[in-house]
């Protein structure tokens, strides 16, 4: 079971990413589970929030570079699979927090900004890993990004690559709340059941006129980044960032 699904005091539901020894890296299963899980929280009346987290000591180290495509384009993975679960987050009736208890790197980074609101741990960080292995950002983080701490700032984030710290997160206006690690699922499951009390129908309206008004073109956005990735993924750099990562050396990038 790569994805955990349960309810919480009847009005949460907790999801949880379930692949600790990978650091909750994506593969095909559970990028399908994932969306299987949201689309239950949404059809569900009795949810009136969703707190997505990760089992162990990571909330998503991003795509599972091991994973084979299965014949599929990388651009046909992005906008078909890891789009499924992301626009659901988007486009779902109730509010999704993040509960992001460890590392979240690379499209990890990307689902925890797509979610509405973020309680973080203190030891957690982001990571826009992606120029780390020769390829550009995806699942929507160059508008994410953009959005959030303007042009300048989200270009810097991205192409140094670097942790990015859970106090340092919260000055940028990444995340919302910064807490012990010890109670950071806890914090973020009280939050989403203080959320329940409130009018289902205004909390819903009110997500979509926010979602409006800032992601015009969050579409537009995905599959530029999507057509991008098809030209990163077939580069020499690419091959060499996978396999100095795989090799645990610093990788030797020529730019081909």
């Amino acid at each position: 079971m790569t994805v955990k699904y349960q309810i919480m005091g009847d009005t949460a539901a907790l999801i949880t990413l379930n692949r600790p020894k990978a650091l909750n890296s994506f593969n095909k299963e559970m990028r399908f589970a994932l969306a299987d899980a949201l689309s239950q929280a949404n059809t569900d009346p009795s949810v009136k929030a969703i707190v997505i987290t990760g089992e162990g000591r990571g909330f998503s180290a991003g795509a599972d570079v091991t994973d084979v495509t299965g014949g599929r384009t990388v651009e046909d993975m992005l906008n078909a699979e890891y789009g499924a679960f992301l626009s659901i987050i988007q486009s779902c009736d109730v509010p999704v927090i993040a509960a992001i208890n460890g590392a979240a790197a690379g499209i990890g980074m990307s689902l925890a900004l797509t979610c509405d609101l973020r309680v973080m741990a203190q030891d957690a960080y982001l990571m826009s890993a992606f120029a780390n292995i020769g390829l550009v950002p995806d699942g929507g983080l160059s508008w994410l990004l953009t959005q959030e701490v303007g042009y300048a700032r989200a270009y810097q984030l991205a192409i140094e690559a670097e942790k990015i710290p859970a106090q340092k997160c919260l000055d940028l206006g990444l995340v919302n709340r910064v807490v012990p690690s010890d109670v950071v699922v806890a914090n973020a499951i009280e939050w989403a059941q203080s959320i329940a009390t409130r009018a289902p129908i205004a909390m819903n309206l009110t997500k979509r006129a926010f979602r409006a008004a800032a992601q015009s073109g969050l579409k537009n956005a995905m599959a530029l980044e999507a057509m991008l990735q098809k030209t990163a993924i077939a580069s020499e750099d690419c091959r060499e960032g996978v396999t100095a990562l795989m090799q645990k050396r610093k990788p030797q990038f020529k730019g081909r």
